[in-house]
This record gives C-alpha cells, sequence and structure tokens, in this order.
C-alpha cells in the first residue's frame, strides 16, 4: 500500500509507503548588481530572482515497497525535457519546474543485481514567469 499522496511532480505522486521522500530542500538565487559611486560603499541594486532549486531526497526499498519504476519514470521525464508542476500535499503550487538532475545510490544487491535499497536526489528549478506550455510547443 502506497500511502496518502505527500507531494506531486506533474504526474508523479510521492506517498507516505513506497516512492516517498525523506527531505525537501530550497534555494533561492536573487542578483544585486554593484554600482560604483565615489566617496563611500559602492551602491548595490536588486535586479531581480535568478533562479529557484528545489531539492528532493529520498530512499527506496523496492522490494518491501515499490517506487523503482517510479523513479525511472521520472528519469524518463527528465530526458523528455518537459516541465512538471510542483505541488504540496496542502495544494500549494510552486510552479512549473525542469528536472536537472537525478542521482542514485543503489545499495544491498540481491543475486540477481536488484538493489534493496536506492537513495535518490532529485533537483528540479523553477522555470520563469514567461513559460508557458503554448510556447513549449511552438503555438505562441
Amino acid at each position: 500500500m502506497a500511502g496518502p499522496v505527500t507531494m506531486a511532480l506533474g504526474p508523479f505522486m510521492f506517498h507516505a509507503h513506497g516512492f516517498g521522500y525523506t527531505g525537501v530542500g530550497r534555494k533561492l538565487d536573487t542578483s544585486w548588481a554593484e554600482i560604483e559611486t565615489a566617496g563611500r560603499f559602492n551602491a548595490l541594486q536588486w535586479t531581480g530572482p535568478r533562479s529557484e532549486v528545489v531539492t528532493i531526497t529520498g530512499v527506496l526499498f523496492p522490494k518491501e515497497f515499490g517506487g523503482a519504476g517510479t523513479l525511472e519514470s521520472v528519469r524518463l521525464a527528465a530526458t523528455s525535457g518537459v516541465p512538471l508542476m510542483l505541488v504540496s500535499l496542502g495544494g500549494k503550487v510552486f510552479g512549473s519546474h525542469a528536472i536537472q538532475k537525478i542521482d542514485e545510490d543503489r545499495a544491498f544487491h540481491d543475486r540477481f543485481g536488484a538493489p534493496g535499497r536506492n537513495a535518490y536526489t532529485i533537483e528540479v528549478k523553477r522555470l520563469g514567469a514567461g513559460f508557458s506550455l503554448l510556447s513549449l510547443l511552438g503555438v505562441i
């Protein structure tokens, strides 16, 4: 049994058991331009946000709880280049995100080479406000 959905990345549901996560980190990068001034410290002018990166970490135990197939589907989505919506349990929509990286650390392999534990990290970057699905498809 997968348990309740706690977060979703596009069609991929993170559950309390199975394909779940152990942590979520967010990193916001903003930009300030330095303006040289005479006789005092240089001034700073805020030029806006640069990027926001969300890092999702988790550990799968495929034999006991499953989840390996979903992680493989996330890998396929990453290679397709299609942005995905990131939504939290409470329904907070974080916007469209592009999968930047997927790291895996597989361990405790059985005699057939299947891992008993698979720790993973998925890194997604938020797309700018000008993005739309229509622009992706070349309609506008």
